[in-house]
């Protein structure tokens, strides 16, 4: 499923991984985790009133077309502001600030409002979450966000398409042949419907992924507490290393479509150097490999010769 080339640079081992369903490569050098570039999270004083607390939240986010917000339990889902998506909503996970630890119905209501509102929209849905600023959060109050596209994102791609190929070559899914291997495997961490390993060829640090039974959103709800369960245990794994911040990805594919893909979840830890880290890079760049560019090129371009004209 993946071949390893290993290098040796300095006193260290470098080794160089390429998955082959998908073709993407990765360099891990273990003796980089020396470095120790993790520390808590501590809010900076004087920083902004958050537009997700309650005193706030139902001022200034929008609502859907008929006027309403869904709520499950404490969670609140609407419109994002500032979409990205063909169909981007938020969701609001706790009423509190900040949590030291999340509680399963948290969670499990919170991914409620995003299938909810993910349901209302035609095309490929995802999932994600940014936790902490280092993983790219704009706002540090917990909070989920869901797309749709017309088209999946550039690593969904790369497997529907790579789990078709393997279909038709094989005559069987890409999916089954994974996990039989990976269950015997010495990256398997735990699950039997829902499987969690440590990804062989990581997309970036400590990457944990989850195979789905399903393929599709709509097929997800009656495995929605059992993920929940694991991923909350991903999550206390990643404290128990140092690690504060995450980011977290689960792709679909579209509706009643057949192409041997089988959902799945990546999530990643992320390093905070300091206690106030900031990152421009969050779940679209690290997970999608899709970056998200606020700058039009021909903008950039005509400002350049507006200024040395």
């Amino acid at each position: 499923m993946f071949s390893t080339t290993v290098i040796r640079s300095g006193n260290g081992v470098i080794e160089v991984r390429e998955e082959k369903i998908s073709g993407l490569r990765c360099k891990i050098s273990p003796e980089r985790i020396h470095r120790r570039l993790d520390a808590d999270y501590i809010s900076l004083p004087g920083e902004v009133p958050c537009p997700f607390c309650q005193e706030k939240v139902e001022q200034v986010t929008p609502t859907f077309a008929d006027g309403t917000r869904i709520r499950v339990g404490e969670s609140l889902t609407f419109p994002n502001l500032f979409p990205f998506a063909e169909w981007h909503t938020v969701t609001v996970i706790t009423r509190d600030h900040m949590v030291s630890e999340f509680e399963p119905r948290q969670l499990q209501d919170a991914f409620r409002g995003q299938i909810i509102s993910l349901s209302r929209s035609e095309g490929y849905p995802s999932l994600n979450w940014n936790y902490l600023t280092s993983a790219g959060a704009s706002i540090v109050h917990p909070h989920l966000q869901g797309m749709v596209d017309r088209r999946p994102s550039a690593l969904a791609e790369r497997y529907m398409k790579g789990s078709y190929q393997y279909l038709m070559r094989h005559g069987r899914s890409y999916w089954d042949d994974l996990l039989e291997k990976e269950r015997q495997s010495e990256r398997y961490l735990f699950g039997d419907e829902i499987i969690w390993i440590a990804q062989a060829v990581p997309l970036g640090e400590r990457e944990i992924r989850a195979v789905l039974p399903v393929s599709g959103l709509d097929d997800f709800e009656p495995y929605l507490d059992t993920f929940i369960e694991g991923l909350l245990s991903v999550i206390a794994m990643y404290r128990s290393l140092g690690t504060h911040a995450y980011n977290m990805s689960l792709f679909f594919d579209r509706r009643n479509s057949s192409r041997g893909f089988s959902a799945f979840c990546s999530i990643i830890s992320r390093m905070n150097p300091n206690a106030s880290s900031l990152s421009d890079t969050a779940f679209m760049e690290r997970l999608h490999l899709e970056p998200v560019i606020l700058t039009l090129p021909e903008e950039l371009a005509a400002y350049y010769r507006q200024g040395t004209g």
